[in-house]
Formats: C-alpha cells, structure tokens, sequence
C-alpha cells in the first residue's frame, strides 16, 4: 500500500477486503452498532490520555490512531453499504461549511 491513500481508494480497498477475507459486510444496524462500540474505545483511550480518568491495565498499549482507524473503517463500510461516496460528500460538506459557517466562529465571543 503507498503512503497515502484518498478516501476513493479507503472505499475501494476496504470493499475488496470485506467481499475476499470478511465474506460479506454485516448489515447495516449491526455495522451502526459496531461504530458505536469503537467510537467508545476512542473516546476511552482519549479521556485516560487527554482526560482526568487513569489508565486500567486493560487500556495499556491501545494506540489512538489505531483505534481511530477503526472507527474510519466502519464508517466507510456504512458508506459502502449505502451507497454513499465519502469524496463528493465531503466536497459538500465543506461547501456548506465555507457557505453557513464562515463567519460563525469568527464571530463566536466564547472562541475569543
């Protein structure tokens, strides 16, 4: 794999390697379900490092871009699933972004 990879090509390689090692995707509410559990180990590995909470034995050795990466895995197998390209969104997404926001956090006094 080189070094970098675009969202187009996250897409393509993570439908190729569901559909030849995973057999097939889980449904989508299973995937939803699945998303959540690793946004919970991100969010614990965030609150012991960046947070007040301590580490338990049982966090040691979680490493925080790999448990992101899980979460960036699942999201594009729900993105497979429905149908849903994570470039055009994106691109839309910051449209809209450059579009309502431009001025909102600028203009945000708590941001000051």
């Amino acid at each position: 794999m080189k070094d970098e990879i675009t969202l187009k090509e996250a897409q393509a390689q993570v439908d190729q390697w569901i559909k030849t090692v995973g057999v097939r995707y889980f449904n989508e509410l299973t995937n939803m379900t699945i998303l959540m559990e690793e946004v919970g180990e991100l969010a614990r590995i965030m609150s012991r490092t960046f947070g007040e909470q301590s580490f338990k034995e049982s966090d040691k050795g979680k490493d925080l871009g790999d448990e992101m990466a899980d979460v960036l895995w699942v999201l594009i197998c729900l993105a497979n699933q429905t149908g849903v390209d994570l470039t055009e969104a994106m691109k839309k997404n910051f449209e809209k972004k450059n579009v309502r926001d431009i001025d909102r956090h600028k203009n945000n006094e708590k941001l000051k």
